[in-house]
């Protein structure tokens, strides 16, 4: 199994406490000690307004930290998960994607998904429109992106884009980048990963995985893809400690700190994400819980640490007693 880092840059309230003009170094050590430790994958979120509440705190902007961080790392892939396809037009996201993989040396990921923020697409101008609507750009968008990529050029008319001709010149490095369709939508979204993907990133809980998996089966046999060419993925909130009783402890301060930017109930709706999730427990548990996972295809976690802009117990904890156990 590979293993990716979400480098903290203020969409989960996690830069808070930072002064702006420190956060950028809090961000690129974190991406530093990545490379440093190990890790296959650096990533950030494609977001405006913070969550579980928009807030006045900072949200970096995804595709400057995708720019900045391939010049200021060597090895680890770089990610977006995932870049929601219509807050830029694809063949410009085409060009933003192949610049940055070239400062990168041939690294950058492409994560992509249809997008679901309604506070921030609003705010920015974009509207919302239905998830309908929001799936089709997808589907043209990766469309448009994929010539763009083979060829340097690309010519498309499509019910929501039209490029004419548009040159993407230079190409990336490895010739077409890695595709990360995100999402678990059953009807659209995983039939789009189906003819598209490199890879997935879906529910990561157990049950949640063998059924989407099983889901993109199906909708592989249907277009006649082999579902083995489609690498499966997951993202994972993670918090470790020794005993259950001191995880407990470290989700009501992580409970706490959140309440006092968005208030008492949408922190307590937060932390759903992380109360009996697979990556939450002692590093025993935690090792399980992936190894099954492991087992039943996930190929490639990522790792949220909440604190890792403060404290890096947890990160710590990871590196040596469960990542050594699935590598």
């Amino acid at each position: 199994m590979k293993f990716g880092l979400f480098i903290p840059q203020g969409w989960r309230l996690d830069l808070t406490g930072i002064e702006p003009a420190r956060q950028w170094a809090t961000m690129s050590s974190v991406a530093a000690r990545a490379e440093a430790g190990g890790w296959d994958s650096i990533w950030v979120y494609d977001h405006f307004h913070t969550v579980p509440a928009p807030t006045d705190e900072a949200t970096h902007e995804a595709w400057t930290l995708v720019a900045a961080l391939a010049a200021t790392t060597d090895r680890v892939e770089i990610g977006q998960m995932c870049t929601a396809m219509s807050y830029r037009n694809p063949a410009y996201l085409a060009k933003v994607a192949a610049t940055a993989d070239l400062i990168s040396g041939g690294r950058v990921q492409m994560g992509i998904g249809a997008g679901w923020y309604e506070h921030e697409w609003r705010a920015y101008g974009y509207g919302f429109p239905s998830p309908g609507e929001r799936l089709a750009r997808l589907d043209e968008g990766v469309q448009i992106m994929r010539e763009a990529w083979d060829k340097g050029r690309v010519t498309f008319a499509g019910r929501h884009y039209t490029v004419d001709d548009a040159i993407v010149a230079p190409r990336p490095l490895n010739g077409r980048i890695p595709l990360w369709i995100a999402g678990g939508g059953e009807r659209k979204t995983l039939r789009i990963a189906a003819k598209y993907a490199d890879y997935t990133n879906f529910d990561g809980t157990p049950a949640g995985f063998a059924h989407k998996s099983e889901v993109l089966a199906q909708h592989c046999a249907d277009i006649g893809r082999d579902f083995a060419e489609i690498t499966r993925t997951a993202n994972y909130n993670v918090i470790l400690a020794e005993t259950e009783a001191e995880v407990e402890r470290k989700l009501e301060r992580l409970r706490d700190k959140q309440a006092r930017y968005v208030g008492d109930a949408a922190a307590d709706a937060a932390m759903a994400a992380f109360r009996g999730m697979p990556a939450v427990g002692t590093p025993e548990q935690v090792a399980d819980n992936l190894a099954g996972l492991a087992a039943a295809g996930l190929a490639h976690a990522i790792c949220y640490f909440p604190e890792i802009a403060h404290d890096r117990e947890d990160l710590e904890l990871f590196e040596t007693r469960v990542r050594p156990a699935l590598s």
